[in-house]
């Protein structure tokens, strides 16, 4: 599941992204990423380093978190504790 949701992720930044694809290069002057890095190469991160459950509850945060109102900026993935660990899956 892990790999799949990678190879989801990879296709859809080289297809669909502004940020990352083929519809950036077709409009360069179009970037809608406020976060760096972008929100689906922070889920391919997340998942690659914690796994589908924790990297995805981690990648649907950020994309929450990804509105007009934010600031933005740079927000790589932490490294998480084993106890912080532990409070995400209490959370799922």
């Amino acid at each position: 599941m892990k790999y799949l949701l990678l190879i989801l992720i990879k296709i859809y930044q080289q297809t669909l992204s502004f940020d990352h694809g083929f519809l950036g290069r077709l409009f360069p002057s179009v970037r809608v990423c406020r976060y760096h890095p972008s929100c689906s190469q922070y889920s391919y991160e997340a998942i690659q380093e914690y796994g589908t459950f924790i990297g995805g509850f981690l990648s649907i945060k950020r994309i929450i978190s990804c509105n007009p109102w934010s600031q933005g900026g740079y927000e790589p993935v932490r490294k998480l504790k084993l106890g912080k660990i532990a409070q995400i899956l209490t959370r799922i």
